[in-house]
């Protein structure tokens, strides 16, 4: 066999190889119980278990204020394994300036976390954090979600409480499904691997796969159910004494 033929047939089984790799790879998660039902934004947004734990405005990550106009939704993982990691516990850290970042605030900061059994909202949506790629658009235009991995905690409900805030906020404020990203998305300046393998849970083999096609599934399902229908009040009572805004009117400077 000429040597010209046998290199071609050499690439071209290579490259068969690296598609039916691909083609086969599956989603890792088949552990989710189906999306469920919702009636209305409004029954969605209750499942979410939402709470608002500002970080205070002045103190640590919001010592200055930058304002932003949301138009995309990014999701993480923690990476922090310790028991009790959970919502509450980011949100004190939060609070207390606790976690320090290389960036032009000199902490790190984000919008959600979500455990699984609740939500807790630090930062107004109107507000820029610092959770993505410094002065990239990652940080200047996106809601920043963290997703809980302590120890002990059932990840398939961090996971699916995740895509149910997703929804809500691409129909609070009209993000398209193509704008909900994993961190991986956004390329980091200075980093010999600019592209993050976050939330690693999400990806397969560091980047965005059958996994993260999945998620994003998911998130479309809860989005399908909600996006024809109106809120019905801009506040939506959660218990007493607490009450949650993440419409359009959480859109200003205040928090």
């Amino acid at each position: 066999m000429p040597p010209a033929i046998r290199l071609l047939l050499t690439a071209t089984l290579g490259a068969l190889v690296v598609l039916a790799s691909t083609s086969c790879q599956s989603s890792k998660l088949t552990y989710l119980e189906p999306p469920t039902q919702f009636e209305s934004p409004e029954e969605l947004f209750y499942s979410l278990n939402l709470e608002q734990d500002f970080i205070r405005r002045g103190t640590a990550g919001r010592w200055k204020f930058r304002p932003m106009q949301p138009r995309y939704i990014t999701l993480h993982s923690t990476q922090n394994y310790a028991h009790g990691a959970d919502a509450h516990r980011h949100a004190l850290a939060l609070k207390r300036g606790a976690l320090k970042g290389h960036n032009s605030l000199g902490y790190m900061t984000w919008h959600f976390t979500v455990d699984d059994y609740h939500t807790v909202q630090h930062l107004p949506t109107s507000e820029r954090g610092e959770h993505a790629d410094f002065e990239g658009p990652g940080n200047r235009y996106s809601i920043g979600i963290e997703m809980c991995e302590h120890a002990g905690h059932d990840r398939a409900k961090t996971v699916d409480r995740s895509a149910r805030l997703a929804a809500a906020l691409m129909h609070a404020y009209d993000i398209p499904l193509r704008n909900v990203v994993p961190h991986h998305h956004w390329p980091r300046a200075y980093y010999k691997q600019p592209h993050k393998n976050c939330p690693h849970f999400l990806l397969d083999n560091g980047k965005p796969g059958a996994t993260w096609r999945d998620y994003r599934k998911r998130v479309k399902a809860y989005y399908t159910q909600i996006k024809d229908k109106k809120l019905a009040a801009p506040v939506f009572p959660l218990s007493p004494g607490r009450v949650t805004r993440i419409d359009r009117d959480n859109h200003g400077p205040r928090g």
